[in-house]
């Protein structure tokens, strides 16, 4: 089961990313979290911006809105996106499978 929480107006999930990789994509579902594949590296905070650019554009909410708030050194991150619904989180999510 993906984990997903709303909370204040913000639906938290857990993402995998997976840097270096030919194009951004999502890439499915790795055990509770959704698996996203970025161009960006993993250094420098490079792959971070890079997850909120995805999310953003994918999610349709201004980059500000994207928030990771735990994994900023590591593959697992849980990111907190304002302005949007889980019910459209879960759109995007049971589309992966």
């Amino acid at each position: 089961m993906i984990f997903l929480r709303e909370e204040k107006g913000a639906v938290v999930f857990k993402v995998r990313v997976q840097p270096r990789a030919a194009r951004n994509e999502l890439a499915g579902i790795f055990e509770d979290a959704l698996k996203v594949r970025l161009t960006a590296p993993p250094v420098e905070g490079e792959a971070n911006e890079a997850c909120r650019d995805f999310f953003a554009r994918l999610l349709g909410v201004p980059r500000a809105r994207v928030e990771i708030v735990t994994g900023h050194a590591g593959r697992n991150k849980l990111v907190r996106v304002q302005g949007i619904s889980v019910e459209k989180v879960r759109s995007l999510m049971s589309a992966q499978r």
